[in-house]
């Protein structure tokens, strides 16, 4: 499974593979429990992991990014519970995280998604852009 296929669905915990899509919607697969569904975009958004930007200081980062420095520190990840222990995580990995627009919730997400590609041993890495194109 590649990072560029991993994606976020609204009313959905987790995260899900895109196996295919529809006109109408698309065909998920959990990484939870395996299960392949047929998901309406009528009804649901989806997000691809490689188009989530963060919120720094400075300019906004994609979310990949945070994922690499939450893997270079090497700590243990915090209890989603704890709203302290979580921004005192990502202050010590990412201290130019923009902690007034970056709010918990989204931290705490941060989190759960990191420990699902960790526990399914994906490499976090970004598509190569087609020859070409400028950023």
């Amino acid at each position: 499974m590649e990072y560029n296929r991993l994606i976020s669905v609204t009313g959905f915990s987790g995260l899900f593979e895109l196996v295919s899509s529809k006109n109408d919607g698309a065909i998920v697969r959990s990484l939870d429990d395996n299960t392949t569904k047929f998901v309406s975009s009528r009804m649901h958004q989806f997000s691809h992991l490689e188009s989530i930007e963060v919120y720094t200081v400075e300019d906004n980062i994609n979310l990949s990014e945070i994922f690499l420095a939450m893997e270079a520190a090497g700590a243990e990840l915090p209890s989603e519970k704890d709203n302290k222990a979580v921004k005192g995580y990502f202050e010590n990995v990412y201290p130019n995280m923009d902690f007034e627009r970056v709010y918990n919730s989204d931290m705490k997400k941060m989190v759960r998604w990191y420990g699902i590609i960790k526990s399914h041993n994906i490499e976090i890495k970004l598509s190569d852009l087609p020859e070409g194109t400028e950023e």
